[in-house]
């Protein structure tokens, strides 16, 4: 396949302390590859402190690797030229989870569309620009009467987000990079975002990585789905095979931990995984998950299972699938990449 965007082997360490250096691995050894021919959502999921932000920021280019690289159609993004760089950043899109934050209270949020316009020469003329612009707000659900002319502040947080979403659009992408997108809006304002995402994944043939602590809409959204633990992968593959059959202890727990619409069901109810065993296996060289693990066995301890291919389109590290065949890490994006398909989300 053609690649548009690789991650290959990266690992991202920060150190803090001035005498005694204390070193924490944010992202270890993760490889992904994004197809520029094969549209597909792809789902990142794990819990806070899991890696999904600083994948996000090495994805962009806007922190630097501590090994491994990111390359832009074989281009290695900290070695770009300056016109590479300009490309890039038209072909590679970012929505960031607190839209506030991305705003100037001191312009109007006519502001954050007119600059790319300019900055792509995307019109010829204002009249041009202002058709775009309408067109682009009205994708994502948004009267433009209704919206240019304010402030942010005078702008819901919904709001604010799908003009974010709108702002992507406007360049025509070929991936967009969607950190928590919905985790600061209401509930009620969740499913219009995800369906704008949605749209313009199928109308413009746009990827998009979506970067969740929530299964439920990453199930809803995305074709493939890969499970962070710490830094590290621990399953990924088909997001029909990972959700609704999922095999790895920790993508089990986090489906275990969604509350069901059931009165047999509470939100205290245990989740059949004991995470008090195997906690003589913190710190240790072995599997990360180790210390919360029911299954901990020796070989667990001792070194970090690789990833198995347990299935044509997933894949798991944890030596409960020790008789599958193992997989290099650099073969992770291609190998669990599953049928391009329509996403979950008719019923949101």
């Amino acid at each position: 396949m053609t690649t548009l965007l690789a991650a290959q082997h990266l690992t991202k360490i920060f150190s803090s302390g001035l005498l005694d250096r204390l070193s924490t691995i944010a992202l270890e050894d993760f490889s992904l590859a994004i197809d520029s021919e094969r549209p597909s959502i792809t789902a990142v999921v794990g819990e806070s402190g899991s890696g999904k932000t600083t994948l996000a920021r090495l994805l962009l280019g806007l922190v630097a690797p501590t090994r491994g690289e990111v390359l832009y159609k074989g281009q290695d993004l900290q070695n770009m030229s300056h016109a590479a760089w300009h490309a890039f950043r038209r072909d590679v899109q970012v929505i960031f989870q607190d839209p506030y934050e991305v705003y100037n209270p001191f312009y109007r949020v006519d502001h954050v569309l007119t600059t790319p316009v300019a900055k792509f020469k995307l019109a010829t003329s204002r009249a041009a620009a202002r058709s775009l612009i309408a067109e682009v707000l009205q994708a994502v659900g948004l009267r433009p009467e209704e919206t240019l002319g304010r402030f942010p502040h005078q702008l819901s947080g919904g709001q604010r987000q799908r003009v974010m979403v709108a702002r992507a659009l406007l360049v025509r992408p070929r991936l967009i990079v969607a950190d928590e997108p919905v985790s600061m809006v209401d509930a009620s304002l969740r499913a219009t975002i995800l369906g704008a995402l949605r749209t313009i994944h199928l109308e413009h043939g746009i990827s998009i990585i979506y970067i969740t602590h929530d299964l439920a809409t990453a199930y809803q959204i995305s074709n493939n789905i890969v499970v962070l633990y710490r830094g590290a992968v621990v399953e990924a593959g088909d997001v029909e095979l990972v959700v609704k059959q999922p095999q790895h202890p920790y993508t089990q727990l986090l489906m275990s931990s969604i509350p069901l619409a059931s009165v047999e069901r509470t939100w205290t109810t245990e989740s059949g995984i004991d995470t008090t065993r195997g906690l003589q296996a913190a710190g240790s060289a072995g599997c990360k998950f180790a210390d919360r693990c029911p299954s901990t066995t020796v070989p667990c301890l001792q070194a970090v299972p690789p990833l198995f291919h347990t299935d044509r389109y997933r894949v798991v590290s944890c030596y409960l699938y020790q008789s599958a065949p193992a997989l290099a890490v650099a073969e992770m994006g291609k190998a669990f990449t599953g049928p391009a398909r329509l996403s979950h989300a008719d019923g949101m």
